[in-house]
């Protein structure tokens, strides 16, 4: 492989603004905002809109939607289709 073609890895702390929960990786990524870690590190941090600790299905929060009574709602409304 071409040397110097990879992206740098190095610590980010990302952080899911939903469940308040922070976690120190190693990434490509880079950010503006730094935050000083409990080791007294200071990484850059990354906020995430979700992660495993705020997702519906992780959390077990997920809803199960009727789609049985949408088909049957749709018959009724348009008929049912002709086999092709």
């Amino acid at each position: 492989m071409k040397p110097g073609i990879r992206p740098a890895h190095r610590p980010v702390v990302f952080r899911d603004k939903a469940a308040d929960l922070a976690s120190p990786t190693r990434s490509t990524m880079t950010g503006d905002r730094t935050v000083t870690w409990e080791d007294g590190t200071t990484y850059p941090m990354a906020d995430v809109e979700i992660s495993s600790a705020s997702h519906p299905f992780h959390t077990g929060t997920a809803r199960v939607l009727d789609t049985v009574g949408r088909v049957e709602r749709f018959e009724r409304r348009y008929g049912r289709g002709e086999a092709r």
